[in-house]
């Protein structure tokens, strides 16, 4: 029997397709909120523990993420790539610019003011350009330079305070702020460039080289027997879990940080990262009654004002970029290709019962 009188177009591959969740702006959305959960539970850990070795605590988090990486390859999330001589050298000195990037940090902010090391790391994206233009031959648009303008200016008013400094604290936090650029370039390369890394398995080689030189800076500065010593009085079953939990939401926050880096770019997360310094106000406002004033408001206003602006052009430049060229003219067919009628009658088909 004949259902219908006309022909149906037979449908191909016009299924309503999923929603996308696997995208770049999801997981600098993932990357902003474990940033700012790890923020608040450090901050917790101190307060109420009174755990205060920051070296420690940056060896707990490298640790766990190993091992969370591991646990991930045994599940066959993953598979670790092969790499030879050469490429195993290029996982060792990317653990020790991570490391370094800490210690050079930590260490500046004992010589300088925080508001003034916040100001100097918002200076991460241009010393990003820089990077990437000298040594990677990219190019940027002007929108993309103007774009950024607002979001420094914002992060400046946003931390305006002291800004006290020695001489030897305003070259090394200059210092540590090329590596925190350098370290996001070389993140970036190293899983899209001929390596090709996996999130996990770059996580996986880099941590526990990682581990082992944070255990060595720990005990060169004296915070290990000081760790010892607190272990011995004050350790507990609650401060054992809470730290637990705190590596926990760092190997997140690091796969999620690589992933979000392999997706975008190194200019886009250095961005983010300024925002989620800012935002780290706002928590601290509204979790711990920090006190801002008028000019910080408005700083923060102007740092999330100046990343939307940074996104809205990264992404219609990305658009541009992804659209097809439409010849002046149309191209001639080639011999025996179907004209449109022919490839509509080869989509009707009749259903029949």
């Amino acid at each position: 029997m004949l259902l219908k009188d006309r022909p149906v177009p037979l449908q191909l591959g016009n299924t309503i397709p999923r929603a996308k969740v696997d995208t770049s702006y999801t997981w600098l959305a993932m990357y902003f909120l474990l940033n700012l959960t790890l923020t608040i539970y450090n901050k917790a850990i101190l307060s109420t523990f009174h755990f205060s070795f920051p070296w420690t605590l940056t060896g707990i988090h490298t640790l766990c993420s190993g091992l969370g990486a591991l646990i991930m390859a045994k599940l066959g999330y993953f598979t670790p790539a092969h790499l030879g001589e050469r490429e195993n050298m290029v996982m060792l000195m990317f653990s020790f610019l991570y490391t370094l990037n800490i210690a050079i940090s930590n260490v500046s902010l004992n010589e300088v003011s925080v508001a003034f090391h916040q100001v100097v790391r918002a200076m991460t994206p241009v010393f990003t350009i820089a990077i990437s233009v000298a040594f990677l031959g990219k190019k940027y648009s002007g929108m993309t330079y103007l774009s950024l303008l607002p979001l420094l200016l914002g992060v400046y008013m946003a931390t305006v305070g002291d800004y006290s400094y020695t001489a030897m604290g305003f070259f090394l936090t200059i210092l540590g702020t090329v590596l925190a650029a350098t370290k996001t370039v070389v993140t970036n390369r190293i899983q899209v460039g001929r390596l090709q890394l996996h999130p996990l398995d770059l996580l996986l080689r880099m941590s526990p080289l990682a581990f082992v030189q944070t255990v060595i800076f720990s005990w060169m500065k004296g915070e290990l027997d000081e760790v010892v010593s607190f272990c011995k009085a004050d350790m507990s079953y609650k401060l054992v879990m809470a730290l637990l939990v705190n590596g926990i939401i760092a190997f997140f926050l690091n796969y999620v940080s690589f992933t979000a880096n392999k997706k975008t770019s190194a200019l886009t997360m250095t961005v983010a990262a300024n925002v989620k310094q800012v935002l780290s106000i706002v928590v601290a406002v509204t979790v711990f009654n920090t006190t801002i004033g008028f000019l910080n408001g408005l700083g923060i206003i102007m740092t999330l004002l100046g990343g939307a602006c940074y996104s809205y052009v990264d992404l219609r430049e990305k658009n541009q970029r992804a659209r097809p060229m439409t010849p002046a003219f149309p191209l001639p067919s080639p011999p025996g290709a179907a004209t449109p009628s022919e490839k509509e009658e080869l989509l009707n088909v009749r259903i029949v019962t």
